[in-house]
């Protein structure tokens, strides 16, 4: 149950949101364009993201640029 550390995991890379025009979820709420965000684990599709809540979340990488 390795998701429950991720919180605490330390950062992979940080990304900076460019939208949040989401076709099927509603992600405006907890992510902001211009922001950078700390990635926590990553996979082909998805970075999970500590996000505007402070909790950990999976979105579409399309979402987000590499910030460095």
């Amino acid at each position: 149950m390795q998701h429950l550390n991720w919180k605490e995991k330390e950062t992979i890379k940080k990304v900076k949101c460019v939208h949040t025009d989401a076709k099927k979820y509603m992600v405006k709420y907890v992510l902001t364009p211009g922001n950078i965000y700390d990635v926590k684990n990553e996979t082909e599709e998805f970075y999970f993201v500590v996000d505007n809540t402070g909790e950990v979340g999976g979105y579409y990488k399309d979402y987000f640029v590499d910030s460095e």
